[in-house]
């Protein structure tokens, strides 16, 4: 019998996709000028709001900039833990001015931001788990950044490499199921970091390639409830099997800038 899974109600921020676009490209994913039907991106962005609340879950919003096409990615501007916030550097230069955007609303949250001295692209390449943080690096974030994430939070930061361009983000290729486990994707990281996964998770739900590539890692958990990509169908059903309730959302229009649910949710632990 499935492992009966309990919800924990969360607080999300996010950013309306009001200029969202594909102008430049950064990632596998994206293409100059590719044609993003804006209407479609805004009716997926607000069933996902929706769904969070639906769900329980509470919800705030960032005011996006006209310039900033990837500031609907909101995962990538922080990490926070414990109402402390580790804010971002980011590695292209289109995306830079994001991080101003972001500091601005913590502050005026009333949270103090830590500045890192290194790349690093918050909960996309950073993902607490029980009494870790698993940190991506190879793409992205660096591993100096992972030493200062450590220092900053006082929490053990374990360093994964990640190796298939497709999954530049940690959060492309694992998710946190929300019970100190986790669903990843094997062949995205390094065999040394395989085997560190496999040693700290034995339990871990495993994707196929198809499923990462279809975003089902890209994932958000409340514990019980998987908010995954409806074209990831193997590893809804996986997760069913483990107890979790998979919530399909499709954020398709989203792909074509290597984004998904997660990256457009960036979560607030208090």
């Amino acid at each position: 019998m499935p492992t009966s899974r309990i919800p924990r109600p969360r607080r999300y921020l996010v950013c309306e996709p009001r200029y969202f676009d594909v102008r430049y490209a950064i990632n596998p994913w994206m293409r100059e000028n590719t044609d993003v039907d804006l209407g479609l991106a805004r009716s997926q962005w607000d069933a996902l709001i929706r769904t969070y609340r639906d769900h329980g879950h509470s919800v705030e919003t960032v005011e996006p900039q006209a310039g900033l096409p990837d500031m609907v990615f909101a995962a990538n501007s922080a990490l926070v833990v414990e109402g402390r916030v580790f804010g971002s550097r980011f590695h292209a230069p289109e995306r830079r001015p994001e991080e101003a955007a972001y500091e601005v609303w913590f502050k005026a949250a009333g949270f103090d931001v830590h500045r890192p001295e290194s790349v690093c692209e918050g909960e996309g390449d950073l993902v607490p788990v029980g009494p870790y943080i698993l940190a991506g690096t190879g793409f992205r974030t660096t591993r100096a950044a992972h030493r200062e994430v450590q220092e900053f939070f006082g929490v053990p930061t374990i360093g994964l490499q990640l190796v298939d361009p497709y999954f530049y983000h940690l959060d492309t290729a694992l998710f946190d199921l929300g019970d100190a486990n986790i669903a990843y994707y094997p062949d995205a990281f390094s065999p040394g970091s395989r085997e560190v996964l496999e040693r700290l998770f034995p339990q871990a739900v495993t994707a196929t390639r198809d499923d990462a590539m279809a975003f089902g890692l890209n994932s958000v958990s409340d514990g019980r409830h998987i908010f995954v990509a409806p074209q990831a169908d193997g590893l809804i059903g996986r997760l069913a099997a483990r107890g979790y309730v998979p919530v399909p959302v499709d954020l398709s229009e989203f792909h074509k800038a290597g984004g998904g649910i997660k990256c457009c949710t960036q979560e607030i632990r208090a």
